[in-house]
């Protein structure tokens, strides 16, 4: 094999998708054992980085073990169901709660916080949580709930909407930062969960990509404001946009008040 040769070879092995991890693992040492005779310097560079690879597989499956610990804590639950939010501090668009639950053990590489993983990604994991969840819920509250009735109640009111539509009753919910009250489910309350469980990290990703997917559906409707870009957030340009052309049907009348009196 020549080095252009072996280089495409290992292109197309970096290439599998993101659960085939054991095959891609498998199939670079089967490379270097194939190669691992030939000393030209192209060959030993390419199988160098093969190793390398193998190396950041092996430490990535390892971390996402890691995030396991509070699965693996409460062995009695069978089914135990990760929850977050995201949206709290927009200035537009809706606070939106996921529920997941995850099949034990499942290892699910470059899965993390949603903030600690780029659009991409996101959009990858996404895909593969809801390909291989036991259950996915979503819940949401509008701009005008908020405003009516607070933020508070709007999120945690947005997490019991998640848990009803998982469509079954988890054991356990493991839960980021807060508590869930009018719940009937043992639950657990994890600072930093989304960094700590792989089910709660798996809630904030599909709660991230579902809702910037349905604030670029807003940038559509309501343009002029970046919605696609800035997701409700108060970018410089999106105040300026507020001052200039007033607010829309999504904004949260409680979080503007203050710059459109300016």
């Amino acid at each position: 094999m020549n080095i252009c040769e072996l280089r495409v070879k290992y292109r197309d092995i970096l290439d599998m998708p993101l659960m085939k991890y054991d095959t891609m693992r498998a199939a670079l040492h089967q490379l270097i054992a194939e190669n691992e005779s030939d000393g030209r310097k192209g060959i030993v560079q390419v199988l160098d980085q093969a190793r390398k690879k193998i190396d950041s597989i092996d430490a990535e499956i390892e971390r996402v073990r890691g995030m396991m610990y509070f699965e693996n804590k409460y062995p009695d639950a069978e089914l135990i169901a990760g929850i977050d939010e995201v949206g709290r501090g927009p200035l537009a668009g809706p606070v939106l709660t996921a529920a997941v639950i995850l099949p034990k053990g499942l290892v699910i590489p470059m899965l993390n916080d949603s903030k600690q993983v780029s659009k991409k990604h996101r959009e990858e994991l996404y895909d593969v949580i809801l390909s291989n969840a036991v259950a996915v819920g979503v819940g949401m509250n509008t701009a005008a709930v908020i405003d009516e009735k607070g933020i508070e109640f709007a999120n945690k009111d947005a997490m019991r909407q998640a848990i009803r539509n998982l469509g079954v009753t988890p054991d356990l919910l493991l839960v980021d930062a807060v508590h869930i009250p009018e719940v009937d489910i043992r639950q657990v309350s994890i600072i930093k969960g989304d960094a700590k469980s792989v089910s709660i990290a798996a809630a904030s990703i599909v709660a991230k990509v579902t809702r910037d997917r349905m604030m670029q559906e807003f940038d559509e409707q309501y343009p002029g404001y970046g919605f696609k870009d800035n997701v409700g957030y108060g970018s410089a340009a999106h105040i300026e946009a507020l001052k200039t052309l007033g607010p829309c049907p999504i904004h949260r009348r409680s979080y503007i008040r203050n710059i459109l009196e300016q």
